[in-house]
């Protein structure tokens, strides 16, 4: 009699631990989010002890609740030029990757000309060729034309809104330090004494549109190629 109460016993505990086995998988497991930058990590459902030890850890992502609030997901930003919040993980217009192409302008080695029209900025480089890039430029009330000079180079550029941005924007920060997050990219060119920069963007689905307060915007992989090519002091034509 007692065998058959100590095997019933062990039979009831297994189908509970089974239980609990398909339970814990089927299920995410929900806590408190982790210290940035990892919203994901490892970790039993079974929550150890023995149990753990006699079926195995077999270990799943934990879905957190939420992320941090002092570590904004980087991946999601709320768009310096623009009212509602963006996806950055959307990619850019392939029309606008870079390219090396034949061009036929006047204008010296060295020169880079922006076609706001078209959506293009090229660098010249003589003997009718020159690199492509796609870029965003000013929307309707924004656009500019004429010649300046690249006066400064800044690399992972603070940005700090003007006051007439501010004017327009007033939920816009006073002023937001250099990195993945900041609206100018990865690199920023000055252009003369003016209030526009041609800089990269943490937007690059937004290459190719009407979007900025008339600053010239590339993606960072190429605001950098371009930073890399050319000098303070560089001419600039804006067409």
């Amino acid at each position: 009699m007692r065998k058959r109460t100590f095997f019933f016993g062990c039979a009831v505990w297994a189908a509970s631990a089974a239980l609990l086995v398909a339970s814990a998988r089927a299920n995410p497991v929900i806590t408190a989010a982790p210290p940035y930058p990892g919203y994901y990590q490892q970790q039993s459902p079974l929550g150890g002890g023995l149990i753990e030890a006699l079926v195995g850890g077999d270990p799943r992502p934990v879905r957190y609740a939420a992320p941090p609030a002092a570590y904004p997901n980087p991946r999601t930003q709320t768009a310096a030029y623009a009212p509602q919040s963006v996806e950055m993980e959307r990619a850019a217009d392939p029309r606008y990757m870079r390219a090396d192409v034949e061009y036929s302008g006047a204008e010296a080695p060295g020169t880079i000309v922006v076609d706001t029209s078209n959506k293009f900025l090229y660098l010249v480089h003589g003997r009718g060729h020159a690199t492509r890039y796609g870029i965003g430029v000013g929307r309707p009330g924004f656009e500019w034309s004429g010649v300046k000079t690249v006066s400064r180079k800044a690399e992972w550029p603070d940005w700090t809104p003007p006051a007439e941005m501010l004017a327009r924007r007033p939920d816009l920060p006073r002023h937001m330090e250099g990195g993945p997050a900041n609206p100018l990219g990865a690199r920023a060119l000055y252009l003369g004494s003016s209030l526009y920069r041609i800089h990269g963007t943490n937007e690059p689905h937004t290459i190719g549109q009407n979007v900025s307060s008339g600053c010239i915007r590339m993606m960072n992989d190429d605001v950098v190629d371009l930073y890399n090519h050319v000098g303070v002091g560089t001419r600039v034509v804006v067409r």
